[in-house]
Parts: C-alpha cells; structure tokens; sequence
C-alpha cells in the first residue's frame, strides 16, 4: 500500500488529522485553527455578560460582518441577512411563498437532496407540481444547462431553484444567463449558492436573483453555521425567518422589517456569523494576490487533479474547465469496483478508501445506482500528491475487484 502524502506549508493553519487525506472540503469545510480561535473568543464575550452582549454588542457585531460579507458577495448589507446553511436559507423562502395548485416549480437534475425534498414538499403543500430539466453530465458546455431549463419552462412556471455550484457533479452553472432569461419568463429565481462564496467571484447585485443563499462555513472557511440570504429589495416584504420573534413587533424604524425579522430573533450563538468578516480578511493574507490568487489556485488544482485522474482511469474529462470551480465530479465505469446495495448507503468504495488508505472524499450513485460518481475538492491544504495517492488508491481497488 502507498503510504498517505503529508501536508505542506498551509495544512498547519487548519486542524485536520494529518493521518488523513482530507479530499472533501466540498462536503462540510473546514475551519482553520485562526478562526476557530476567533470564534472562542466572541463565545467568551458572550458568556462573560450574555445581557451587555445581546442588548448592547450583538448587533454591531453583527453589522460588521455583514458589511464584509456584504463587499465581498457583491451586494448592499441591508438586503443580506444571517441563515445557519444554505439549506436552511432555501427553506425560509420556500415556506414564505405562497402558490396556486397548477403552478410549476422548476429544479434540475442535479439539484441538492436536502433542497429537492424543501421543493418537494413545498410543492405538495400548494397543490403545485415540481418539474426537473435533466441537465447532462458528462456536458460539453454551459449552453447544455441553458437550452434544458428553459426547455422546461411553461405558462405555469412560477419559481425555479437552480445550483450556482452543484453538489453531486460539481458544476458552475451560467447561473447570471439563467437568472436572466428565467425573468424575461416571469420566472423567479432561488439560487442555491451553498458552494458559489469563495469559489467562484461573486456580483449578487450583477446576478440579479430574487433569492440567493450560500454558505460561508465551506470555501470561506467560517464555523459551521454560519451562511446567508440574499433577498432582492422588491422581494423582501413577503420573507421571513423559520422562527417568528422579537422582531416581528419591533417599533424601530432605522432598520427594515426585513432586517428587524431576521436580527431580533430567538436566543442563539451568533459566533458563527461574527466569524465571517474574519475569515474573508484572513484567508486573503494567506496569498500575495488575496482572494482572486486563492481561487485561481484552487481551480487549477481541481484541474490537474480532475486531469489526472481522469488519465489514471482511463476516462474522458466530463466537463469542460470553465464549467468548474474548486471541485470535480469524476463518474466511474460501472461494474469498476464494487456497487453500493441501494443508494441511502455509505458507497462501499467511499468506506473501503477511508479505511483502506484514509482518504476522505464521497462517492454516490449518478444518476442513479449503479452508476456512480466520485467527487475531489482542493483548497489551499491540498495539493498533487494526495491527488496521485488517491489514482493509485483507486487503481489498486479496481485490480482487487477483477481478481
């Protein structure tokens, strides 16, 4: 068995156990010890005098991480507010809005689980009808997303909820041409951006969604917990948080009711969200070039590791490179190594990798069993070797199963 790579100079700012090849960034993050550090310390002014914090701290506090966050995403502070995931900002919207029985709801194939089912249920709720356009992958151009989702448009559609970034295949969808011509439709767009914030450059002002959520738990390397929702001014009357609270009847008129609604809210630790003006200001001194030098790093890599092991195996590149950020969906050959029972499971090759030669990374059925994909992320910890550890991985399970 080749024996797992070690870090290089940026694997000791994060805590990942150095025994494992941590190839899965894409999945839940990971927190560099900085800002796990920060966090620590705005949990301890909290608990120092929870009264003076909430009363008198928290709303500063929360103001100057939306103003970074804010610049950051392309957007105004005031049409920003704080969701615990992306998943959680697609729910909020989903239960404001009201639909008619009859009316569409749009999605693609590649949607994420978790906000196909919010779809799903939304949708059964209303009487409404979800209607999925089948997106390719392998793809040969962002042109393919286009023509299948407006393919799917009709007279009845009232909402699509489209990924920025994919989770099962890894793709950047056009999502600024999408939004467009969805509303030259009458169509409202939700983009699930869960990926999209230090990925990929974001203009939420440019990409004009009605909503727009993302997480800064994953390629902004906040504490988990920690995304937001983006609500276009002429929309934001109609959301409102999961939770009703204190601000539902707050008097104050210095800040709107879309704001109010989400900052007064239930007792919770807001450490998470306070962490986010920190991450963006330190994960930007980590390159001479700051942030737009870390994502064109991180890019490149997800490149060379796509290319690599796509060479390795013998399989065709899936996507073109425009079409990728910081990771890269690789489908299998079916029948190359074991298949998973049903696909709610844990892949058996996703588990014989960790337990094998502790490489972390998932593996799911594509489109559906058995075919499946396996998927890499890269981020400043990351780099070729692990990359090359995991082809020859890969390589050694595959001879095992034809043996």
């Amino acid at each position: 068995m080749v024996m797992a790579v070690s870090g290089e100079e940026f694997a000791p700012l994060w805590s990942l156990e150095p025994e494992v090849t941590f190839l899965n960034h894409g999945s839940y993050g990971a927190c560099p010890l900085r800002i796990q550090e920060a966090q620590s310390r705005y949990r301890r002014q909290l608990e120092s005098e929870p009264a003076q914090f909430f009363l008198h701290q928290q709303e500063a506090a929360l103001d100057r991480s939306r103003r970074a966050l804010g610049f950051f995403v392309g957007a105004d502070p005031d049409d920003l507010v704080f969701v615990h995931n992306a998943t959680s900002g697609v729910n909020l919207v989903l239960r404001s809005l009201a639909f008619e029985p009859g009316q569409e709801l749009l999605t693609t194939n590649h949607a994420y689980a978790a906000c196909r089912n919010s779809l799903e249920w939304n949708a059964s709720r209303w009487g409404a009808k979800v209607t999925v356009a089948d997106v390719p992958f392998p793809i040969a151009g962002p042109e393919m997303v286009v023509d299948a989702v407006l393919g799917k448009v009709s007279s009845r559609t009232k909402l699509a909820m489209l990924d920025h970034v994919t989770s099962p295949t890894g793709l950047v969808f056009p999502i600024g041409e999408l939004v467009a011509q969805l509303e030259r439709r009458g169509v409202e767009t939700l983009v699930d951006g869960a990926h999209a914030p230090g990925m990929v450059a974001l203009d939420l002002r440019r990409i004009g969604a009605a909503y727009y959520t993302g997480n800064c738990h994953k390629w902004l390397c906040a504490p988990k917990g920690a995304a937001f929702l983006h609500v276009r001014p002429d929309k934001q009357a109609s959301i409102v948080p999961l939770t009703i609270s204190h601000g539902a009847a707050s008097l104050r008129t210095d800040r709107s009711r879309f704001r109010l609604h989400f900052d007064i809210n239930a007792t919770d630790d807001p450490s998470a969200y306070l962490c986010v003006a920190d991450a963006i200001s330190y994960l930007a001194g980590l390159l001479p070039g700051g942030w737009n030098q870390l994502m064109d790093r991180n890019h490149r890599l997800a490149l060379a590791a796509r290319n690599l092991l796509c060479a390795s195996l013998g399989i065709d590149v899936p996507a073109p490179d425009e079409m990728l950020g910081s990771m890269a969906a690789i489908p299998l050959r079916e029948n190359s190594m074991a298949v998973p029972v049903y696909s709610a499971q844990i892949d058996p090759l996703q588990r014989s990798l960790f337990d094998r030669f502790k490489i972390e990374l998932p593996v799911w059925a594509w489109p559906a069993p058995p075919r499946r994909v396996f998927r890499v992320s890269a981020h400043l910890y990351n780099h070729d070797s692990q990359y090359q550890y995991l082809a020859n991985a890969l390589r050694e399970l595959g001879e095992a199963a034809h043996r």
